[in-house]
């Protein structure tokens, strides 16, 4: 214990130093390779005894790397379609504080740029790869990070998911000891649970693939419109060890978000509830809402009122096939249990293919509790108006200033300061029920 203690009292280069000669020390006694090893670390960089290339020695140290457990660890900067992605080692398990950190970041990100379909989205389809009849890592495919390599976003079924990788790789440099198949999946369930949806128990820790070369071969995700939605549904998602039950209920998902002709070549190029953005205008909705996370989705497919909506051929087949009509129903009535049995089948997915390092993986506590932030509601920017207390004071400011104005003006002083006090009231009571209906009702207009 004071041995550890005492490394603290040095700086980071001169303990880096140290520390990098006692694993030398410890390797050169053990094999010539392990040796061979050490050396190769020294000789990798033109620079002298640097802090990253010492920590690439200390790495094949067990032992130092258990005393150490949350220095950064090295990483390969690889240029891949015009931004840069980082090659992780093959068995880097996240670091949980900066897995706590990275998930208010996201959180933030969310709340800027209204991300939360297609980082769903980036999950989904780095996970939705899996393939339950093999057994070998990586051959298998599922949440292993490798969606970040050119070759697999490339995949027709990808389309559009290079905007996402570029959103959060700013989070990605921020974070490096956070694996990219950790945090494909932390955006994924961050993104329901900040548009209000269930809490998803998930699990990290998964390893990434270290190289392009370890993409799975296109064609394992699902089609839109598919000749059989049904079967091609099953076909997909049982080879992935799911069941009929899952596959309704992850379907649910697309409450929100929109499809874009563009990329899918499904959908309308704008609509009603879509042509003002939030972000990039555009596109064909699924609900109303499409950033509100709720079982409408299920009601909406279920009633087809309304043809600014989306219905996919694998959205209709939903209530068509008799067994996926069982789950449709009970969703569309009991958004309780939608919620319920989403939860399950998002976790299970995001599970799916995963190595785990440790192999039970790793839990992360909630934010801590205390002054609890005010949760972001996704719902209320699904018209591209934003409500917050500082447009709310603005605009109450403009109607009172102008009606003080005409009251003045044609001498209606008491008639102007009954409105001021009823205005000022208004005020009040909306500040005391922030984010409601209320709120958003008296500001969508401007």
């Amino acid at each position: 214990m004071a041995e550890r203690l005492s490394l603290t009292a040095q700086s980071p280069v001169a303990m880096a130093s140290s520390l990098s000669s006692a694993a030398s020390s410890l390797l050169l006694s053990s094999t010539s390779t392990a040796a061979k090893i050490s050396l190769s670390s020294f000789s990798s960089s033109a620079s002298s005894l640097s802090t990253s290339s010492s920590l690439k020695c200390l790495r094949t140290s067990t032992l130092i790397s258990h005393h150490l457990p949350n220095l950064k660890r090295s990483s390969v900067v690889v240029r891949n379609g015009g931004f840069s992605t980082v090659a992780s080692p093959k068995s880097a398990a996240s670091d949980p504080d900066q897995l706590k950190s990275a998930r208010e970041d996201i959180k933030e990100l969310l709340k800027s740029t209204f991300c939360h379909p297609i980082l769903v989205r980036l999950g989904w389809h780095d996970s939705g790869t899996y393939n339950k009849n093999i057994e070998e890592f990586p051959q298998r495919g599922g949440a292993n990070g490798s969606l970040r390599f050119e070759v697999e976003l490339n995949h027709a079924a990808n389309a559009g998911l290079v905007n996402a990788l570029k959103l959060i790789q700013s989070i990605k440099d921020k974070y490096s000891a956070v694996t990219y198949a950790d945090l494909f999946q932390l955006a994924s369930a961050t993104a329901i649970e900040e548009a209000g949806g269930p809490k998803i128990p998930m699990k990290y820790g998964r390893v990434d693939v270290s190289g392009p070369e370890q993409c799975p071969e296109e064609g394992r995700l699902p089609a839109a419109g598919p000749p059989s939605p049904a079967d091609h549904l099953r076909e997909v998602f049982y080879r992935m060890g799911l069941n009929d039950k899952d596959i309704v209920a992850l379907s649910g998902a697309h409450t929100l978000g929109r499809s874009r002709p563009e990329r899918s070549g499904w959908g309308k190029p704008e609509t009603k509830y879509t042509k003002n953005g939030p972000g990039a205008p555009g596109g064909q909705s699924w609900t109303a809402q499409w950033l509100k996370f709720d079982n409408s989705y299920f009601k909406d497919i279920k009633e087809r009122r309304d043809e600014d909506l989306l219905v996919l051929p694998t959205d209709a087949v939903l209530f068509e096939d008799p067994s996926f009509k069982v789950y449709a129903e009970k969703y569309a009535e009991d958004q309780e249990l939608f919620f319920k049995d989403y939860a399950e089948a998002h976790a299970k997915l995001s599970n799916l293919g995963a190595k785990f390092d440790p192999p039970e993986g790793l839990v992360i506590a909630d934010s801590p509790t205390g002054a609890t932030p005010e949760k972001f509601v996704a719902a209320e920017y699904s018209s591209g108006k934003v409500v917050t207390m500082k447009n709310l004071f603005l605009h109450f400011a403009i109607v009172q200033f102008f009606l003080h104005f005409i009251c003045v003006k044609n001498s209606y002083g008491a008639t102007c300061a009954y409105a001021n006090c009823l205005f000022s009231q208004l005020f009040m009571i909306c500040c005391r029920i922030k984010k409601t209906s209320i709120m958003f009702f008296l500001c969508r207009g401007y």
